[in-house]
């Protein structure tokens, strides 16, 4: 998911968190598990659970904890040596887990012994300093939903160019085209539509305000400087604003993950699921960033072998393929993808290309920290607060301050 606070927020992904839970010190038979996934997705993942500790022959207790929250509360209760043992952790958290010391490195236990079936860019997640700290549970990518009977009325097909979306926004009803959600990771497909990107880890560069950057955010503002789409500008609210859109039939197209469709497909203008159209989002080969979760182990857990047992069996290729075909989320094991229930599933068929080819994101421990004052510069810049350049610029100057001390600035 991506950090996907404000997204989970605005889903209403709440659970219920007991303050200090986790498994009790020499519980070696019961594996706590901190569920962090939505509403319409916690009772599938928690049936597996159950069924897992049936087989495995030890105890599970499934805590569904708000997304939004997860991160805080496990740092806190684990700092104390409390919480999870297992933890079901957004990608963009692991690496910032690792370096704090507060999961455990697995790589001279099983769940690191046999990774080739696991697709490269999930797996990439779950790395640390050479070390492996996590187990892929779900993938994910950006797509283009679009209302297939409503571009079919104005004659015309989802756009493969921003250019060609501009185009086509007239028959569709200029603004109605198209919703921009302003929240920060949805920036990043403009971003990386031209080759641009946050940082460049490998020459330690600060790179949001680049050029390539620069020119892509440009984009998203010149559409709906066009009247080529529409945005929110209360930006809490704009994921919010943006699915009732959607889903009431006022606007034809915006962009989204996989975790949405079970929400689109509850509305009435998807009530028939084969008039939700994914496409890939319009740009370069790969915009949509790498999105999802892993599976990690709480440094000092008392459950340890359980929890390994706990995580194979819930990362099996069997059960990601009850999680492709039950929810449409997407497996991070190819040969889930061999499954013939998944492979018939059409929102996991949809979604597997562009979740092959997505774009890396940093995986350094401030991966998140990047994100928030992203999500700021990028609201300003579709509202018409601040400049491109400007607001990026900005943003650039805060990761040198506040993020990234050691990182050089453009």
């Amino acid at each position: 998911m991506r950090s996907r606070a404000t997204v989970a927020a605005a889903l209403g992904l709440v659970g219920a968190l007991t303050a200090g839970c986790g498994s009790d010190a020499g519980n070696a038979g019961e594996v706590v598990f901190w569920d962090t996934s939505g509403s319409a997705e916690s009772p599938v993942f928690g049936e597996i659970a159950a069924e897992c500790g049936r087989t495995g022959g030890y105890q599970v207790r499934v805590e569904a904890v708000a997304f939004d929250q997860a991160l805080n509360n496990y740092k806190t209760a684990a700092q104390g040596g409390q919480g999870p043992d297992v933890l079901r952790a957004d990608v963009g958290w692991v690496a910032q887990l690792a370096q704090a010391g507060l999961i455990q490195d697995l790589s001279g236990t099983p769940l690191a012994a046999d990774t080739g079936d696991f697709l490269a860019a999930p797996l990439e997640s779950t790395k640390f300093q050479g070390k492996t700290y996590g187990v892929p549970q779900v993938t994910d990518a950006l797509a283009l939903f679009y209302n297939k009977k409503q571009l079919a009325e104005a004659g015309v097909t989802p756009p493969k160019s921003w250019d060609e979306l501009k185009a086509v926004a007239p028959k569709l009803g200029g603004d109605r085209a198209l919703f921009i959600n302003n929240d920060e990771y949805y920036a990043l497909p403009f971003i990386y539509t031209f080759g641009g990107d946050l940082v460049d880890t490998e020459a330690r560069l600060i790179t949001v305000n680049a050029p390539e950057a620069v020119r892509g955010v440009q984009v998203a503002k010149d559409l709906i400087d066009a009247k080529a789409a529409r945005t929110a500008l209360d930006q809490p609210n704009s994921y919010s604003s943006m699915k009732a859109a959607f889903t009431s039939g006022e606007v034809a197209m915006v962009i989204d993950g996989p975790w949405a469709v079970s929400e689109f497909t509850e509305s009435e203008p998807f009530a028939d699921p084969s008039n939700l159209g994914i496409a890939p989002v319009p740009g370069s080969a790969t915009p949509s960033p790498v999105g999802g979760h892993d599976y990690v182990i709480r440094q000092g857990s008392d459950a340890t072998e359980a929890s390994v047992k706990f995580v194979q069996c819930m990362s099996s290729a069997e059960n990601q393929a009850k999680v492709a075909e039950k929810l449409g989320l997407l497996p991070t094991r190819k040969s889930a993808y061999d499954v013939p229930a998944v492979a018939q599933n059409p929102v996991v068929s949809a979604f597997r290309p562009l979740a092959t080819n997505a774009h890396s994101r940093p995986w350094i421990p401030e991966n998140s920290e990047l994100l928030e004052p992203l999500q700021t510069s990028y609201a300003d810049i579709l509202s018409g607060r601040k400049d491109v350049q400007k607001a990026l610029d900005e943003t650039a100057q805060t990761y040198k301050t506040s993020v990234l001390t050691d990182y050089a600035l453009r």
